[in-house]
């Protein structure tokens, strides 16, 4: 049997063959996103990553402290949020409703390493109370997050830590940074 001969019968058995075999999978481009599956904490509280309505009414809703505080320590730091970001009280409860008259959000003018932030107050989004945005270990298990130091401002002592725990839903800790002790004063959520 001559080469170009060897060669035909070679091809045409692989094609033969390829059907059956399949293409394979598809290759990954770098341009694909993978949504990972919701984070199922129990009792309802689940964190759905295609979801921020859902992620945010878990979070404030459904999920215990103890629940809230092993999704914070669960999650990285994640992307710097950028631009309005509309803000909620997860707890305590009692303040959720208090809080809407106030506070609404935060503005970010951040880039891919930080920047700073100003608060939204009242239902007119006015802008008031900076804080530096940066990373640094947190307050609440020394892993990294976002820092939010409110320092530059003529505020209380106020420090702010976030994670993002689902893609564009942030959770956060409210510090109170006394002289002698630091406080938790309330967690939030930010989308």
């Amino acid at each position: 049997m001559n080469t170009d001969r060897v060669l035909l019968v070679g091809a045409l058995a692989l094609s033969a063959l390829f059907p059956i075999l399949g293409p394979g999978p598809p290759a990954a481009s770098a341009d694909s996103e993978v949504i990972p599956a919701a984070s199922d904490y129990g009792g309802g509280c689940v964190l759905y990553p295609d979801d921020k309505a859902a992620t945010l009414d878990s979070l404030r809703l459904r999920c215990s402290p103890e629940q809230q505080d092993a999704i914070f320590h669960d999650s990285p730091p994640g992307a710097v949020p950028m631009g309005v970001r509309d803000g909620w009280v997860v707890r305590p409860a009692y303040v959720q409703g208090i809080t809407p008259s106030l506070w609404i959000g935060k503005t970010f003018y951040t880039g891919p390493d930080g920047g700073y932030l100003l608060n939204r107050l009242t239902g007119s989004g006015m802008e008031a109370w900076r804080a530096d945005v940066y990373r640094a270990p947190a307050i609440f298990d020394g892993g990294p997050a976002w820092a939010l130091n409110y320092d530059p401002s003529p505020t209380p002592p106020l420090y702010d830590e976030i994670r993002e725990v689902t893609p564009g839903v942030w959770l956060g800790y409210s510090w109170w940074r006394g002289a002698i002790q630091t406080t938790l004063l309330l967690t939030f959520a930010l989308a």
